[in-house]
């Protein structure tokens, strides 16, 4: 009987292999969206563990989830890697309010405290505030008209964007510094408006920094929503003198243990050249994380048993990385890097889906000009499932750590017009994940796998590459 299997799977490799590359990617597609396991995956992520921001139980939970599902997938190796990560916990729900300074009526608003904030006292805070758009503007007003208030940074992400990822780049500084800055002119908090594409009730958190602050400098930091925001600001232009009182409860602790979690199928040919795939599988704790990264995470799941479902046996050994910590400080992408550094791993090839579950459109690739040219070669191969958007960019958080002059790195790219409506907010859940154009994503990224496997990382360089 073992001889039977053994044939059976030798006759399945030796014939994907015999296939046109066509036939291999159809098979592919077929099978993630007929028996794909990225959507049941992610239901039980995001419905029976939840949220799992780094340092937590659910966090601690997901590890052991991800091993497990690994494990059943009958992969070659399935680990986990220590790595330390901070502990941040948001404490009770947030309450905010707007106190008019003519009528002294309340209207309130909905806030989320940012992660790393301190918390305000006990009795919360209140105080006048004022807006601006940017840190210079900030500057120009100075410390006499900042000094005691709250500073409201209301710069919204640019609506003519295409790129909804470019528009979030244009205005999360405020987010992650705004503290920081606001600090130097006698602040004593700080009011951000949340990373949003629509108006909205729901506050989107994210991550901050106090940089080298002593703590008593520390200044409470939190995102209103965008309806907020508006109401915000149209409030200040009818009374300068109204007052803001937010109140907040969020504690940081010593660092703690956690995992990153690992599978890999060895290469049948050059096993010791790595493909890393992978997603991060901390989230937020307001949602349930599907979109930011439970997506990303299954995906990456799926590429490894696609593989194995469609007969590839690959050359070069594959990992599916889920690494622990990318929200609030990378831990374990940093990690990961240093300890394939310290191994002496070549890892020629990493690819990373941190975008949502949205449809694919393609990928961006941080690579050679002759890697990216044998990438374009590939374009047809693509356009059969509208996957057309090749191009030379970022790839990921925590691939980026693995960077060096000759491999590749890339990042999965679906549309994201609707990504920011969900974005480290209470609705990035379940629900709003779509199961196709999550199966879709999964097979897109197997592909690019498969491709790079079978013609390698290191086509002849052009000409205008090569160095005399």
């Amino acid at each position: 009987m073992k001889k039977i299997l053994l044939f059976l799977f030798t006759l399945s490799t030796i014939t994907s292999y015999s296939q046109t590359d066509e036939e291999v990617l159809r098979e592919i597609y077929t099978q993630s969206l007929t028996n794909g396991k990225s959507y049941e995956w992610l239901d039980y992520l995001s419905n029976q563990i939840g949220g799992r921001l780094s340092g937590s139980l659910q966090a601690e939970f997901a590890v052991q989830w991800g091993k497990e599902e690994l494990e059943k997938l009958g992969l070659d190796k399935v680990w986990l890697q220590e790595v330390m990560v901070p502990k941040w916990v948001r404490g009770a729900k947030e309450y905010a309010y707007i106190e008019s300074s003519i009528k002294k009526t309340t209207t309130s608003v909905d806030i989320c405290a940012l992660g790393g904030s301190v918390a305000t006292n006990p009795l919360g805070l209140k105080a006048k505030i004022i807006e601006v758009q940017n840190f210079e503007e900030l500057e120009k007003l100075g410390e006499a008209a900042i000094k005691g208030k709250i500073v409201f940074f209301n710069r919204p992400m640019q609506e003519d964007l295409i790129s909804t990822f470019n528009a979030y780049g244009g205005c999360v500084n405020q987010r992650y510094n705004g503290a920081v800055e606001a600090e130097k002119y006698g602040a004593v908090g700080v009011i951000v408006r949340s990373m949003n594409m629509r108006l909205d009730d729901f506050p989107h958190t994210g991550s901050m920094t106090y940089d080298d602050l002593p703590l008593e400098k520390r200044i409470p930091a939190a995102a209103i929503s965008t309806n907020g925001a508006e109401l915000l600001s149209t409030a200040l232009k009818l009374d300068e003198n109204l007052e803001f009182y937010f109140k907040q409860s969020c504690s940081q602790f010593k660092d703690v243990l956690s995992y990153n979690v690992i599978g890999e199928i060895t290469g049948s040919e050059f096993p010791k050249e790595y493909f890393v795939v992978g997603g991060h599988l901390d989230s937020w704790d307001l949602g349930d994380g599907s979109h930011d990264d439970g997506a990303g995470v299954v995906q990456s799941m799926d590429v490894l048993r696609l593989l194995k479902a469609s007969g590839i046996k690959p050359k070069r050994s594959i990992r599916v990385v889920l690494f622990m910590n990318e929200e609030n400080g990378l831990r374990g992408g940093n990690k990961y890097a240093e300890e394939a550094k310290r191994k002496g791993e070549n890892h020629v090839f990493a690819l990373e889906s941190d975008a949502g579950g949205f449809t694919p459109r393609g990928f961006s690739f941080d690579c050679s000009d002759a890697n990216f040219d044998q990438v374009l070669s590939w374009k047809p191969l693509f356009k059969p499932y509208l996957i057309h958007y090749f191009e030379k960019g970022g790839s990921g958080a925590d691939v980026g750590p693995l960077k060096n002059d000759s491999n590749v790195l890339a990042g999965l790219r679906p549309d994201s017009q609707r990504y920011f409506d969900h974005h480290h907010a209470a609705n990035d859940t379940f629900d709003a994940v779509n199961k196709r154009e999550l199966e879709l994503g999964a097979a897109t990224m197997t592909s690019l796998v498969y491709l790079f496997d079978k013609y390698g990382t290191n086509p002849l360089p052009k000409q205008s590459e090569i160095k005399n």
